[in-house]
């Protein structure tokens, strides 16, 4: 059985072109994930999908009982994954992740996902913080233009920003390509 687990983080549709809350590059890294979902697959690694639903009703993103919860088309869930439902941006906060993980012998975890900056960036953290072996498959990840102060912040920087840190002290960052090679 293997010890690695790929873990998809809310990919949900409300971050598509449609969505309450549309996400720079979201198609291409739904394919991305995907490719590391099937990889995963065949090489017998565990598959859990986290997703988001707020708690209020009137929330404008991942509203409890809307269209937007559903997980994206490209990497809806199987029978035999594992499906995560959390409330904060780290999967493992009030959650069962970690001991899915531990129950399962898991020592090395490849996150994907959106959004690089908050949900991504905190579960990887997370995820290197409670001993895991971490890879984040950057192409397989997504994010969107962000303002501070009077600045605007172009989502490709946004997301490098946060690549570079996690690179730097959490864990090992790659492309889907150098991932499946």
């Amino acid at each position: 059985m293997s010890k690695r687990a790929i873990i998809i983080v809310d990919l949900q549709k409300d971050y598509l072109a449609t969505g309450s809350f549309a996400l720079t590059g979201i198609d291409d890294a739904a394919a991305n994930a995907a490719r590391v979902v099937e990889a995963g697959r065949g090489r017998g690694d565990r598959i859990i999908h986290v997703h988001h639903i707020a708690r209020e009703a009137t929330s404008p993103l991942f509203a409890p009982g809307t269209e937007g919860i559903e997980p994206i088309p490209a990497v809806t869930p199987r029978e035999d994954d594992t499906v995560i439902v959390k409330n904060h941006p780290n999967s493992f906060r009030g959650t069962a992740l970690d001991e899915t993980l531990r129950n399962n012998g898991i020592e090395d975890v490849v996150v994907v996902g959106a959004m690089s900056d908050v949900c991504i960036d905190a579960t990887a953290r997370a995820a290197a913080d409670l001993g895991y072996n971490l890879t984040v498959v950057h192409d397989a990840c997504a994010t969107r233009d962000k303002a501070f102060g009077d600045s605007l912040v172009p989502a490709a920087q946004v997301h490098a920003t946060i690549m570079s840190a996690l690179e730097f002290g959490y864990g090992k960052v790659t492309t889907t390509a150098d991932f499946l090679s």
